[in-house]
Order: structure tokens, then sequence, then C-alpha cells
């Protein structure tokens, strides 16, 4: 069994068993030659994490590094939401767009969204 001890060696052994070459993944992903050298890279950028856990159909968590003991995320809660909107492409457009908006304009679009879920089911006010 090969030891990992960081999100760079957890990487390399989703690369492994995948029978992708860490070269190949870098450069399908736009990262440079050589950008996840353990030597030179200490911990995997978010952004970057997200693209790999794309990728490789891997675990966020591993991949930014978090072990058993240590896990990323602060409660399963919110492990679950965010794993939801990693997983759906949908959620996560909301999500991006909702990052910049003012708390004014998400109230908006929450009662948007409540009112198409309330037609859907009927329920028309």
């Amino acid at each position: 069994m090969t030891k990992v001890e960081t999100g760079i060696d957890y990487v390399r052994l989703l690369c492994k068993e995948r029978n992708i070459s860490v070269s190949r993944l870098e450069k399908d992903l736009g990262f440079a030659n050589g950008y996840l050298n353990p030597k030179k890279l200490k911990k995997i950028p978010y952004d970057r994490a997200v693209m790999i856990a794309d990728y490789l159909k891997g675990d966020i968590n591993k991949i930014l590094g978090a072990n058993v003991e240590t896990e990323y995320y602060i409660n399963p809660e919110t492990a679950a939401i965010a794993q939801d909107i990693f997983e759906n492409k949908e959620l996560r457009l909301l999500f991006d767009a909702a990052r910049d908006a003012d708390p004014e304009d998400l109230e908006t679009v929450h009662s948007m969204l409540l009112a198409l879920k309330r037609k859907e089911r009927g329920n028309i006010d």
C-alpha cells in the first residue's frame, strides 16, 4: 500500500490508480509542467483542488490535505452541502453567481425560487 501523507501524495496515488501520468494531468488542466512537485508545492490551492477532484473523481478533502483526524469542514452538515454544490453543476453555477451578490439581490432570487417551486407543485398564490 502506498503511503499518503499530503494532498499531493493523494493526487499522485489517484493518477497511478487511474493510469494517468501526473504530467498528463498537469497538461490537461492547464497547470505548469512540474506544478504538482511535492518539493515545490506544499498545499494545493482550493480552486485547483476542485479541478483535480473533478478530473480524477477524487475526494476534495484528501486533495486539500485533510485526513481522518482533520476534516476540511467544521461539521457534517457543511460537508454535505459543499459536496452537493460540488457534484451539481447547476448548484455550483448558482453558488458562484451568489458569492458577489448583494444581500437584497439574494433575497429576491430566493423569493423567486420559492415562487417557482410553489408553481411547480401547483400551489399558486
